[in-house]
């Protein structure tokens, strides 16, 4: 990338990327575009153990909280960080159903009380969901973000949200017993993502 194409995307407007993001998605079906501190992101498509595992946490979701709904899928996008200026696709997102009726491609999150990132097997995870997607999300108020990290095989609870980032961090290995505070009042027995990982 030249310096002059690296300044025209720094310098990026919310609504310029919304276009972009959307002739991209509907020319590719191999990425989705992410819009966060300023900078683009792109984002893979999951693969099959991804998806066991966002069916593994949606079950868990459906028997434990049946007045919500774990949309999944990374189609969503929430307007994310300060002033709303970011756009996330999370992997997925518990909500109350009907929440997302009627928003158009970037949804108000204010009604989502958990987000949830599974680690893709690319050069950018560490950055995007370690780093800038829980301090995007604690930012936004999400209550809750759920990493699952398939390389270091371990579940990461980031809850306590603040406009600094999360205040609390629970991290359990692949196979533990993990309790996903309230608003979302859930405990998950990690066990079975053990089959989901490289």
């Amino acid at each position: 990338m030249t310096v002059m194409a690296a300044r025209a995307v720094q310098q990026m407007s919310v609504e310029e990327f919304e276009r972009l993001a959307k002739l991209v998605e509907r020319e590719s079906d191999t990425v989705r575009l992410e819009f966060i501190n300023g900078r683009i992101g792109f984002k893979g498509m999951p693969d099959g153990d991804h998806a066991e595992i966002i069916r593994w946490l949606q079950k868990r979701c459906m028997q434990a909280r049946p007045d919500m709904w774990l949309y999944a899928g990374g189609e969503l996008g929430l307007a994310i960080e300060t002033y709303r200026n970011g756009r996330a696709k999370p992997d997925a997102v518990l909500a109350p159903e009907s929440t997302f009726a009627g928003q158009g491609d970037w949804a108000d999150p204010a009604r989502v009380l958990m987000a949830v990132e599974v680690t893709s097997y690319d050069r950018d995870t560490d950055r995007r969901d370690r780093k800038e997607k829980p301090a995007a999300y604690a930012a936004t108020g999400i209550p809750v973000y759920l990493l699952i990290d398939r390389d270091h095989c371990t579940i990461t609870v980031h809850s306590d949200p603040t406009p600094d980032g999360y205040g609390y961090l629970q991290v359990a290995d692949f196979g533990k017993k993990v309790t996903v505070p309230d608003p979302v009042g859930i405990e998950l027995d990690t066990e079975e993502l053990k089959n989901y990982v490289r």
